[in-house]
C-alpha cells in the first residue's frame, strides 16, 4: 500500500476554484436583483417614478388584485427600493431612498470584463483574418 497522502487543504499545489458571483454578492444585490426580476414590480417602479400612488391605485392600473399588489409591494420594500405609509385606510407607495449605485457598480463590472473579452476576440479574429490573406 503506497504512502498516506495529506488532506487536500493541506496540499501546496492545491487551487481553489472560486466562484465570484457566490462569493461577491452581498444580500442587499440578491433582494434588489429578485425585486426588479419581475416586468410588474419593474413597472410599479417606473409608475412610482412619476406619482406617488396607492396599492389600490397599482392594483388597478396592473390589472390585479389587491393581495397580489401587495405581494409585488412588499417584495419591493424588503429592496428598500419602496416606501409604504399609512394613513388610515389607505397604503401609499413611495420610490425608496435606494439609488442602485451598488447595483449598477456591479453590472458595470461585468460590462467591462465581456467588453474586455470581446476586444480579445476582435484582435484575435484580426490576426486569424491577416494570417488568411498572407497564405493566400
Amino acid at each position: 500500500m503506497g504512502e498516506a497522502r495529506p488532506p487536500l487543504a493541506c496540499r501546496h499545489a492545491v487551487r481553489y476554484i472560486l466562484n465570484h458571483m457566490v462569493q461577491y454578492i452581498r444580500p442587499r444585490l440578491d433582494a434588489s436583483f429578485a425585486a426588479l426580476s419581475d416586468a410588474t414590480r419593474r413597472g410599479v417602479l417606473e409608475q412610482l417614478g412619476r406619482a406617488d400612488a396607492s396599492i389600490t391605485e397599482l392594483a388597478d392600473k396592473f390589472h390585479m388584485t389587491l393581495t397580489g399588489m401587495k405581494k409585488h409591494v412588499g417584495v419591493l420594500e424588503q429592496a428598500g427600493l419602496v416606501r409604504t405609509e399609512k394613513v388610515g385606510r389607505v397604503r401609499t407607495c413611495k420610490l425608496g431612498s435606494r439609488r442602485l449605485e451598488e447595483e449598477a457598480a456591479w453590472i458595470e463590472s461585468y460590462r467591462e470584463l465581456w467588453a474586455a473579452r470581446f476586444d480579445d476576440l476582435d484582435r484575435v479574429l484580426e490576426e486569424l483574418k491577416r494570417k488568411e490573406k498572407t497564405n493566400g
